[in-house]
Parts: C-alpha cells; sequence; structure tokens
C-alpha cells in the first residue's frame, strides 16, 4: 500500500511518500480501506518528535480516518466486511489501509461523507469529551473558544451551540471570524486588532466566561484566567503557541474556577491509566449523538482543501503557515 513515511524526525520534508506492506490483522482489530484522513497541527507535532506521545520511528503518522472494512480479525464482532466506519488511531492514518481496534472504531451513517466524517474521531470527539463530560456546559452559559479558526476551534463552536449555550470566538483574522460566525458563533473578536480579554469582559457585562476552551496556551491561557466567570471552567486543550503555561494555584482559589483536563486518547486506551469497561457504549452514545447533530445541520465539518496523499506537503505546508480554516483531507485511494 502507499502510506507516508517519516524515517527521521522533521517537518514534511523527511517524509516521503513509499509503498510499504500492510499492518498485520490483530485480534479484536478490523482492516479499514481509508477513503479519507484529516491532516491536522498534531500530525506536524508527531513527525517532528514534538508530540506528547512521542511515536517511534519510521513512522506513519494520521489520527483520524473514515473508509471501508475489509478485514475482521479474531474476535471482532462489532462491524462486517463493508460497513462504512471512522476510526481514531495513535498512528498510521497517512495510508491506504489501517489496522485499528474496534473500541477505537465508529459507524459511520450513509448520509455523511467520508470527508466529514474523518473529522469526528478526535477533533470532534475531544470538543464533545470536553464540553459535554468535562465542563458539562448547560444551556445559556457563555462558552469562549480561542483558535476558533481552525478544526478544533470550529468544532468546538458548534458542539457549544448545540449544547445551548452563546458561544464567543477569538482567532487571528476577520476571515476567520466571519467562518466562526456561519459556524454558530454569536461574537467573535480578531485578536491581532483588539485585547480580546476586554472585549470578553466587556460582551459578559464584566462577569467573564463561564466555560473557556483553549487550544493555545502560552499567554492566551494566563489571560482567560484574568475573564473567566467566578465557578467557570477552562480547559487547556493544547499549546499551539508553542509555550506550555503553569496554572496559578492563587486564582483558582480565590475565582472559585475549576482546571480541567481532556485527553481523548484516554477515552480510546491509548492512555497509561485502564479505561473502564463500560467506556466502549459511552463512547458510541457520543459519536451517535455527534452524527445525530450533524444530520440537523448543527455540525458541519469545513474541508479547507481536499487533496489527494500525494500532495500531503502542500497539506502540511498549509497547516503550517496558519491559513487553514477548518481541516486539510487527505485521499488515499487517488
Amino acid at each position: 500500500m502507499k502510506a507516508v513515511v517519516c524515517r527521521a524526525y522533521g517537518g514534511p520534508e523527511v517524509a516521503s511518500l513509499e509503498e510499504i506492506a500492510t499492518p498485520e490483522i490483530r485480534a479484536g482489530h478490523v482492516r479499514i480501506r481509508v477513503e479519507a484522513s484529516s491532516a491536522s497541527f498534531a500530525s506536524l507535532l508527531a513527525m517532528a518528535g514534538k508530540h506528547q506521545n512521542r511515536a517511534p520511528l519510521p513512522l506513519v503518522a494520521g489520527t483520524e480516518t473514515s473508509g471501508v472494512v475489509i478485514e475482521s480479525g479474531e474476535d471482532a464482532t462489532h462491524f462486517r466486511i463493508g460497513d462504512r466506519v471512522i476510526a481514531g488511531v495513535q498512528s498510521g492514518g497517512y495510508a491506504q489501509e489501517v489496522v485499528a481496534p474496534e473500541q477505537t472504531v465508529f459507524s459511520l451513517p450513509d448520509d455523511i461523507s467520508f470527508d466529514d466524517g474523518a473529522q469526528f474521531p478526535t477533533i470532534y470527539g475531544t470538543a464533545y469529551g470536553a464540553l459535554k463530560w468535562r465542563a458539562r456546559v448547560e444551556p445559556g452559559e457563555i462558552v469562549l473558544v480561542h483558535g476558533a479558526g481552525g478544526g478544533s476551534g470550529l468544532a468546538a463552536v458548534e458542539v457549544a451551540k448545540a449544547l445551548g449555550a452563546q458561544v464567543i470566538a477569538t482567532a487571528g483574522s476577520d476571515e476567520k471570524l466571519a467562518v466562526a460566525r456561519e459556524h454558530g458563533a454569536d461574537h467573535t473578536i480578531n485578536y491581532r486588532l483588539d485585547d480580546w480579554r476586554d472585549s470578553v469582559l466587556r460582551i459578559t457585562d464584566h462577569r467573564g466566561a463561564d466555560v473557556i476552551y483553549d487550544p493555545v496556551g502560552g499567554e492566551t491561557f494566563k489571560e482567560s484566567l484574568r475573564c473567566i466567570a467566578p465557578e467557570g471552567r477552562i480547559i487547556p486543550m493544547g499549546f499551539a503557541g508553542g509555550t506550555i503555561p503553569t496554572v496559578p494555584a492563587n486564582i483558582v482559589l480565590v475565582k472559585n474556577i475549576s482546571v480541567l483536563g481532556v485527553y481523548w486518547g484516554y477515552y480510546f486506551g491509548w492512555g497509561r491509566q485502564p479505561v473502564l469497561s463500560s467506556n466502549d457504549a459511552r463512547l458510541r452514545r457520543a459519536y451517535e449523538e455527534l452524527f445525530h447533530w450533524s444530520r440537523q445541520g448543527k455540525l458541519r465539518p469545513r474541508a479547507h482543501a481536499i487533496l489527494p496523499l500525494s500532495e500531503f506537503r502542500r497539506a502540511f505546508e498549509m497547516i503550517a503557515s496558519r491559513e487553514v480554516i477548518g481541516r486539510v483531507v487527505l485521499h488515499p485511494q487517488d
């Protein structure tokens, strides 16, 4: 099969499109013919050896895929040959085939495209887990979403709206903010032009946001602590700004706020801690609700570009330049 292979850590220039052996099927796993893969900033980090889950070399990156089941391993009982599915994988997504454990594979409804489906395994799953399971967003609450022009930010905007929240979105260009409004944001702030912290306080009558979804980190996290409402919840989703912030416990104390960690890979069994046996049913209910919202038009994954797998370098150059609004989707079969 064809796959994007990294034999050294670095930028996309160190990777190449190669013909490699298909992965072996294992018990409890299914083999998927990959129709679409979602390219992400996290994959750039993985290829550079800078991701929190440092993968060994040689590496086929990629964590979000959609496609068709073509083989089932021993003890795999959830799916049949020909089923349309999405899959979250720790690696291996930028290839024509991937082998995934059944607990991270979910049915893809016939009326949802492979291109849309490829964005659900981690970015929509993460937004759902963060905002519904961890932050317990209630209708009418105010959710501040940073980095709202990216795939993760847009997913958070949509999930927050589906939960009945009012959404304030920040991004670095008017074009990105226009897309955030199209996807449901009630208020938008261009952080390059305005003091976004003051804007949040003004919008909320100086009370602050009830929930803050932060994939940026660094100074953005620190400033977020200054515009969070009492008993608010802040979710550090990632560190796209390049700096991992520290949490000042005195602010957590005096403002009665909660700092919530959400690592979606834990629910997929990627963490070092054991996952509850009841987790499978919980995850399947989550994706059923996400797809229900999608059918209602509440979730509309945005593909900034759709490219053949052979143009993976172009895809990652677009991501690195911060020009992408939504996600870039790769087609391994083209």
